[in-house]
C-alpha cells in the first residue's frame, strides 16, 4: 500500500462546473457533522475512498460483526436548479497524524476534485474558544481580497488576527496549496467551545454555506442533536458541581 491510495466505488462522475465542499474530523468535529448532514439531508452519491498510511492504525466494527479499514471518502451532488452547481464533498474517520502526511493526503484530494472540474472549494471546521457559547458565529478567511465582501454578505465575520494560529490541518492546507494551483476557496470556522461535539456550531456553518452554494435543506436534525447535547453538557456541569461541593461524598469501588 502507497502513503496514499484512492478506490473508486464507482465509475468517475461526470460534472458540470462543480464546487468542492470538505468536513473532516477536527475541533468539536464541527466540519464533519455539517458535511455528514449535507450528505444526508441531500443524498449525496458516494463514488471513491482515500485510504493512507498516515491514519491511525486501526478498523472500525460495523454493527453485523466485519469490519472497516479507517478512510475518507468523496461524494458528489448533481445540481437540480437554475443558479445551483454540482458539488464533490469530502468527509472521513481521520486527519493525517503527521505533517508529511497531510501535505500528502491534501495534494491527493486536490488531485482529484481538479480532475473533475472543481475550481472553487468551502473547507469546513470549528474555532474553539474553551468556553460555552450561546450563539456561535462563523468566521471566515478566503484565498482572494475580492471574496472578502461576498462571504461578510452571506453572515460570516473577519476578526482580525483570529484564529490566533491560523488555520492547522486540512481545512487550511486544502486552501493554501489550493491557491498554489489557481483554486479560489474559503474556509468558514464555527464558534465552539471545542470539548463537545458540536451540533449547534456545525448548524450555524451550514445556515454561512447553503447561502453561498444556493442550495436550502433541512436543519431540523442538527437543531435535535444540539439540545441533546447541550443536555449532556449541563448534567456534566451539574456532576462536576456536585463532586466539588462535597467531594467525602464520592465512593470508589474496586
Amino acid at each position: 500500500m502507497k502513503l496514499v491510495e484512492i478506490k473508486y466505488v464507482e465509475k468517475k462522475p461526470k460534472l458540470k462546473n462543480p464546487i468542492f465542499i470538505e468536513g473532516l474530523p477536527g475541533i468539536g468535529n464541527v466540519g464533519k457533522l455539517a458535511v455528514e448532514h449535507l450528505i444526508d439531508v441531500m443524498k449525496a452519491k458516494k463514488f471513491a475512498e482515500l485510504y493512507s498510511k498516515d491514519f491511525p492504525p486501526q478498523v472500525f466494527i460495523n454493527p453485523d460483526g466485519t469490519i472497516k479499514l479507517v478512510n475518507n471518502e468523496f461524494f458528489y451532488w448533481k445540481a437540480k436548479k437554475k443558479g445551483q452547481q454540482d458539488i464533490v464533498f469530502l468527509t472521513g474517520d481521520y486527519q493525517g497524524l503527521s505533517s508529511q502526511g497531510q501535505y500528502e493526503l491534501a495534494e491527493s484530494i486536490l488531485d482529484i476534485v481538479q480532475d473533475l472540474g472543481v475550481k472553487q472549494m468551502f473547507t469546513l471546521g470549528g474555532y474553539g474558544l474553551g468556553r460555552e457559547i450561546k450563539e456561535p458565529k462563523v468566521l471566515f478567511a478566503t484565498t482572494d481580497a475580492h471574496l472578502v465582501k461576498t462571504m461578510k454578505k452571506y453572515g460570516a465575520i473577519f476578526k482580525k488576527n483570529e484564529p490566533g494560529g491560523g488555520i492547522i490541518g486540512a481545512s487550511g492546507l486544502l486552501l493554501g496549496l489550493g491557491k498554489l494551483r489557481g483554486l479560489i476557496g474559503t474556509c468558514f470556522m464555527g464558534e465552539t467551545p471545542g470539548y463537545l461535539v458540536d451540533p449547534k456550531s456545525a448548524k450555524a456553518v451550514l445556515k454561512v454555506l447553503t447561502k453561498a452554494v444556493k442550495v436550502d435543506i433541512d436543519l431540523s436534525r442538527l437543531e435535535e442533536k444540539a439540545k441533546e447535547i447541550e443536555y449532556i453538557a449541563q448534567q456534566l456541569n451539574e456532576m462536576e458541581t456536585m463532586v466539588k461541593e462535597k467531594p467525602d461524598d464520592i465512593r470508589y469501588i474496586g
